[in-house]
C-alpha cells in the first residue's frame, strides 16, 4: 500500500522525445568534458587521450545533468 502512496507523490516525467534526447546529448558532452579536466589518467586510453575510465564517469555524471535538466525545464514549462 505504501508503494502505491509513493507512486502517486512522484511527479511525472517528460516522456521520450527529441527534444529531451538532445537535452540528455549535451549534457552527456559537458559530462565527459568536465571529467578530462582531471589529471589522473587511469586504466586504458582510447585515441585522443582520453581513458576509459573518464568516459564512464563523465557519461555517468551527465546522465545526473541530464535527468536534473530535463526535469527542470519540464516543471518550468520549456520542454
Amino acid at each position: 500500500m505504501l508503494s502505491h502512496v509513493l507512486l502517486a507523490a512522484a511527479p511525472m516525467s517528460q516522456a521520450w522525445s527529441p527534444t529531451v534526447a538532445i537535452v540528455m546529448v549535451v549534457a552527456n558532452v559537458l559530462g565527459v568534458l568536465a571529467a578530462t579536466t582531471v589529471q589522473k589518467k587511469a586504466g586504458p586510453q582510447l585515441p585522443g587521450g582520453i581513458s576509459v575510465a573518464q568516459v564512464v564517469g563523465g557519461t555517468c555524471f551527465g546522465h545526473i545533468l541530464g535527468a536534473g535538466a530535463i526535469l527542470g525545464l519540464t516543471s518550468q514549462g520549456f520542454i
